[in-house]
């Protein structure tokens, strides 16, 4: 028996019992619930850095929507927190890389 102990996709207990295996789920309150989304956030940055595929991307991304869904988010809303950091500060497009910054000599 392989012990997960790790929130799944919501189709992933029908795709197990497809197979004829047997699995033990629960579900998690508002807590359990947003601890097991931060440690799958982490998790699925793991992969994508690991594996730099778009498709552990499309994963982490998933995870992102859940946890703003979970803190009553909308992706409207989300987008505009986001665009409205890049106009005040802008985005990362111009690939600098901060070397260092000198204090001001007085």
């Amino acid at each position: 028996m392989k012990v997960y102990n790790k929130l799944i996709r919501d189709k992933i207990p029908e795709i197990i019992k497809s197979t004829g295996k047997k699995y033990k789920t629960e579900v998690l309150d508002d807590v359990q619930y947003k601890q097991a989304l931060d440690k799958k956030l982490k998790e699925e940055l793991d992969e994508y850095l690991t594996d730099d595929t778009v498709e552990e991307l499309a994963d982490l991304v998933e995870v992102i929507y859940v946890v703003l869904e979970y803190k009553g988010v909308t992706l409207e809303a989300f987008e505009n927190i986001r665009l409205d950091k890049q106009k005040s500060r802008g985005a990362f497009t111009n690939r600098l890389f901060l070397e260092y910054v000198e204090k001001k000599s007085e």
